[in-house]
């Protein structure tokens, strides 16, 4: 869907996460499909093992968790190349500058948008980035099925229906979305399913300025999702890694009560955002 033909039409509007947050995929995706890929296509056969602890530690259990698949393969790349283990080992970890360099200066962080990049320029980074991303998909749509959302996630999707405009606003490709809302029968309490072909998070969560004060709230797992709430004066809640199942029922109890009470932010807010920082490190555990 183009936000830029979209209107209010209830009193509150509400951004959902998907990976990791609605659906518990984001292990099986980056275990199974990321990081298999990401070893092949960018040789690191040879250090496997810290390649496979590296993207895990970007994608899943870090404050990158949760960033677009691009920069998180930037991140990725860089934290590898600096480890002693593979240095020791004489195994080449690829820059990729010409990924560097589209990374900053595209916006909408897709295949798309590579796609017509990599056939404009011919850069043979953005063909290793594009060949790797394709084949992520392809892993993608034949791994991932038969994971339902998190038990409270419906009881608190038909609790936001009567009063609020939502949207899925996540950073994986539009399709996969669309597949897993639908396979799950979620897909028919949002008005959107804007994914990384819409633009970043921040992009989607700009429709809040239509909105009243603190009658916008995204629901998100990683400090992306916070980031892009907060750059659009939206309130956030977060459903903490680890403990996925007791943040949709504390939602359910009690965040969405306060929300629609004016009563989230301040100082219940501060205790979500308390709780869920304590979650993600910084720095991985081998530094």
């Amino acid at each position: 869907m183009s936000i830029d033909n979209y209107r209010a039409q209830k009193s509150f509007l509400v951004g959902i996460d998907s990976d990791g947050c609605v659906f518990d995929t984001m292990e099986l995706k980056h275990k199974e499909c990321f990081i298999p890929n990401f070893i092949n296509h960018y040789e690191l056969q040879g250090v496997s093992k810290y390649a496979r602890e590296t993207a895990e530690f970007v994608n899943l259990y870090s404050k990158s968790r949760g960033t677009n698949r691009f920069p998180a393969l930037i991140e990725q790349l860089n934290r590898l190349r600096l480890r002693p283990e593979v240095i020791a080992r004489k195994v080449r970890v690829p820059q990729s500058q010409g990924l560097v360099r589209w990374v900053e200066q595209e916006t909408k962080l897709g295949n798309p948008a590579l796609e017509r990049a990599t056939e404009a320029t011919g850069d043979p980074d953005l063909k290793r980035a594009l060949a790797w991303s394709r084949a992520v998909n392809e892993s993608i749509a034949g791994m991932v099925r038969n994971v339902p959302p998190f038990p409270s996630v419906k009881p608190c999707l038909e609790r936001f229906a009567e009063v609020a405009d939502m949207l899925v606003v996540s950073a994986t490709p539009d399709a996969a979305l669309t597949r897993e809302w639908e396979e799950h029968g979620v897909a028919s309490y949002v008005r959107a399913i804007c994914g990384q072909e819409a633009g970043s998070k921040a992009d989607t969560l700009a429709l809040a300025a239509q909105y009243e004060s603190d009658h916008s709230l995204m629901i998100g797992d990683s400090l992306g999702d916070y980031q892009a709430a907060e750059s659009n004066r939206c309130l956030f809640f977060p459903i903490n890694p680890g403990a996925e199942e007791a943040s949709w029922q504390q939602l359910l109890e009690e965040g969405i009560d306060r929300f629609l009470a004016g009563t989230f932010a301040g100082e219940y807010q501060q205790q979500q955002l308390e709780a869920f920082n304590r979650c993600l490190p910084a720095e991985p555990p081998w530094e």
